[in-house]
């Protein structure tokens, strides 16, 4: 493994402090674009639960199954996404790979069985997880390291703003026209992801795509590869409890659908919140994994009040689950700017990349696992107790780069 200490390289001086990189305003606003129109094909589908259930006749593993499908894709595409970026730009990548995402949404709405449903909806997360891989790294290298955690998780909050106006969206699309037309509203939006990816993503003047072969590769980095795994419990818990919790509300607590989809909203916006004023106290503390392992031991906190108030006073677990989803949402930014800042500009899409695949490799069965344990145990509180237990081990996993991040940060380390 590569040293014995992560390290934070020094970035390259771009952002803030020379009026010639005014554009990086542009290139946030296009990433946020792309992330949010993946990110609604991924998060926002959820609100769509009930009706995918009753239109095909799921059962609550195969909605799981459906909804983690495009989830599945993006983790199976996103390093060589990453490398692509690395290596070729992240107007290319982003720009074919979103179309590709769009064509196949439009297919995925003839599906005319599960099967056909999922094949088609991975395929779609795998060619639109360019999005993903590349916009990160696009944010990366516009911004310098005073503003860049508030940059990452600007970007980061289109994950959440993405998933929010989707669940608004789509219920409200399906019951109008059909959910046909929910879906060729995902396509459009990827449609529109690639277009502006295509006409405005450029890189800082003078930078080209990197090319070098001296750097380490992220691969080799144990540190990075133990704050994927930290972040992959975490995302576990985001997928298990935001994906059912449409559910849990309505069919459980008697919630009509459209309340408890609203929740869902709530939930995704104020994630997306929460992530931005997490960039914004990070890029002034210096602070990146810190703030992250205390998130963790929140939302343990919050998913074990979760799990006491299932049959408790519903405000009460609306507001549980609430919390419990907002935490859930808020760390992604800090990990993903520390990540990057671990591995160095040049490697930075492949860094992102291996994040991501990692958080998507552990979280991809979470839907699956999670109503399997709900439909065999009967009880939604013990697969949320179980499920509480996840970011504690998170925290575990992340305190020796959290310690020595601590350590680095004090007045005279080196």
């Amino acid at each position: 493994m590569a040293g014995d200490k992560p390290k934070f390289r020094k970035p390259v001086t771009v952002g803030e402090e020379n009026p010639r990189h005014r554009y990086r305003w542009v290139i946030l606003s296009v990433g946020v674009l792309a992330q949010a129109s993946l990110s609604a094909l991924q998060n926002g589908l959820p609100a769509l639960g009930p009706m995918l259930r009753s239109e095909y006749g799921l059962s609550l593993p195969e909605l799981g199954m459906v909804l983690a499908s495009a989830n599945w894709g993006v983790m199976s595409t996103l390093l060589l996404w990453g490398s692509l970026a690395d290596r070729h730009g992240e107007r290319l990548a982003i720009a074919g790979g979103l179309s590709g995402c769009a064509l196949c949404i439009v297919v995925a709405s003839n599906a005319d069985g599960v099967a056909a449903l999922v094949t088609w909806l991975a395929l779609a997360g795998a060619l639109g997880s360019a999005a993903s891989a590349a916009s990160g790294r696009a944010v990366m290298q516009w911004f310098s390291r005073r503003e860049r955690g508030f940059a990452l998780g600007i970007r980061q909050m289109s994950v959440p703003l993405g998933g929010a106006v989707a669940a608004l969206a789509l219920p409200l699309i399906a019951t109008l026209l059909s959910l046909k037309a929910a879906f060729l509203a995902l396509g459009g939006a990827a449609a529109i992801g690639a277009l502006c990816a295509a006409l405005w993503l450029a890189a800082p003047q003078g930078d080209r795509p990197a090319t070098r072969n001296d750097l380490p590769s992220p691969l080799l980095d144990g540190h990075l590869w133990r704050l994927a795994f930290a972040s992959g419990l975490l995302v576990f818990c985001q997928v298990a409890m935001n994906g059912f919790v449409v559910l849990l509300l309505s069919e459980h607590r008697g919630l009509t659908v459209g309340l408890a989809a609203l929740v869902l909203a709530a939930i995704n916006l104020g994630g997306g919140a929460a992530r931005v004023l997490a960039g914004r106290l990070s890029d002034r503390s210096g602070r990146r994994l810190p703030p992250v392992r205390r998130q963790a031991l929140l939302l343990a906190a919050a998913l074990l009040a979760s799990a006491l108030l299932v049959d408790g006073p519903l405000p009460l677990l609306v507001l549980s689950v609430l919390v419990a989803g907002v935490l859930s949402l808020s760390w992604n930014g800090l990990a993903m700017t520390a990540a990057a800042e671990m591995a160095g500009h040049a490697r930075a899409g492949l860094a992102i990349g291996l994040q991501g695949t990692v958080i998507r490799l552990v979280g991809a069965g979470a839907g699956v696992v999670f109503g399997f344990i709900v439909e065999r145990s009967g009880s939604w509180a013990v697969a949320i107790l179980l499920l509480a237990a996840l970011p504690l081990m998170s925290a575990l996993l992340m305190s020796p780069l959290a310690g020595e991040e601590e350590r680095r940060l004090l007045p005279g380390a080196g």
